[in-house]
């Protein structure tokens, strides 16, 4: 067993087989760093009575209590770890600042052969390497592909190199029905993720980008992305209506009549009183292909406006032959930095 700084983990996190978060469930769901496991030392319950005891009988106490529960989830974890790793994985683990929750699993999976690198610092000591790495970002040259609602621009992202997937990141289309596909994760979660997705960036070459406002959703972005996606190479990706109703109804086949109806509710100030109805009813009747055509004609397009006129602009009927172009944009850009 080792201690490690955050500098040297993040550096090599990608020779890891297992990165080990010892907080709590509540801890690890409220933000955590990407690809981390939750293997708690204290479950929920278990952390605030350990906490209270802390604070209101006796640090001994707390540490007698904490050791008993600390034992009984090692063992649980113990199944889970053998034989998914070997003595030959390499594992790291940390806790909230790189203290006793930490060091108790340590000491249990290095005793019976694991080799484990503690984090120095824990999670708050990355929490501080996250928000000094976005006090001073490093410099990305974007291509920001922008458009209407229902272009392809985030399927091409998907067959492209080099690229910072900021929606996926949110779990959010950007849009008010972008929330389909469940709960945003917490600003923090976001800005670990965004930092790990400029970490994984090649600076030396053009990286691709998806034009978004500053916020997606109910998570910001800082000044600092925005500015750099908003001076990038912008491309504007059109596509037929047809082929932008099929990929509407791909991305929002899962929504249910209480959340379409809220929906249409808060954007009833943008779209007329008779086009609501038509897409209200449309949907009761399973009409999907009429409720994204009145979407996208009687409401996307007529919101969505350019911020700055396009370097070029790409007619995305053929998504195959489109990503191709792009990739071969990224490298003539690059020829001329």
């Amino acid at each position: 067993m080792q201690t490690i700084p955050i500098e040297t983990f993040l550096d090599t996190l990608h020779t890891y087989d297992l990165v080990i978060d010892a907080r709590s469930p509540r801890e690890y769901e409220e933000s955590h760093i990407p690809g981390a496991r939750n293997f708690y030392a204290l479950n929920d319950e278990e952390h605030r009575i350990v906490g209270t005891l802390y604070k209101q009988v006796s640090p001994f106490e707390a540490r007698v209590q904490g050791a008993s529960y600390v034992c009984v989830n090692a063992s649980n974890h113990i199944k889970a770890l053998y034989p998914a790793f070997t003595p030959n994985s390499k594992i790291a683990i940390y806790c909230a600042r790189g203290g006793m929750r930490s060091s108790s699993l340590s000491t249990i999976f290095s005793s019976i052969g694991y080799r484990i690198d503690r984090i120095h610092g824990g999670y708050k000591q990355y929490r501080r390497y996250v928000v000094d790495y976005l006090d001073s970002l490093p410099s990305i040259r974007f291509i920001t592909l922008s458009g209407h609602t229902g272009c392809g621009k985030s399927e091409l992202l998907e067959h492209l190199d080099n690229v910072l997937d900021l929606e996926k990141m949110a779990n959010h289309y950007g849009s008010v029905f972008g929330d389909v596909g469940g709960l945003q994760p917490s600003q923090k979660e976001f800005q670990n993720r965004i930092v790990h997705g400029y970490r994984a960036l090649d600076p030396r070459r053009r990286a691709f980008v998806e034009s978004e406002s500053k916020r997606i959703g109910r998570l910001t972005l800082s000044a600092a992305i925005h500015d750099q996606m908003m001076q990038g190479f912008r491309v504007e990706i059109t596509a037929p209506l047809e082929q932008r109703v099929s990929r509407i109804i791909r991305m929002y086949d899962r929504m249910d009549g209480a959340f379409f109806s809220e929906r249409m509710e808060r954007i009833s100030p943008y779209i007329s009183r008779e086009d609501k109805t038509a897409a209200l009813c449309a949907f009761d009747n399973g009409d999907l292909e009429h409720v994204a055509e009145i979407l996208l004609v009687q409401y996307y397009d007529k919101v969505y406006k350019r911020s700055h006129t396009p370097d070029l602009t790409l007619h995305n009927d053929d998504p195959a032959q489109t990503a191709a172009t792009l990739a071969e944009l990224q490298r003539e850009l690059e020829k001329h930095p």
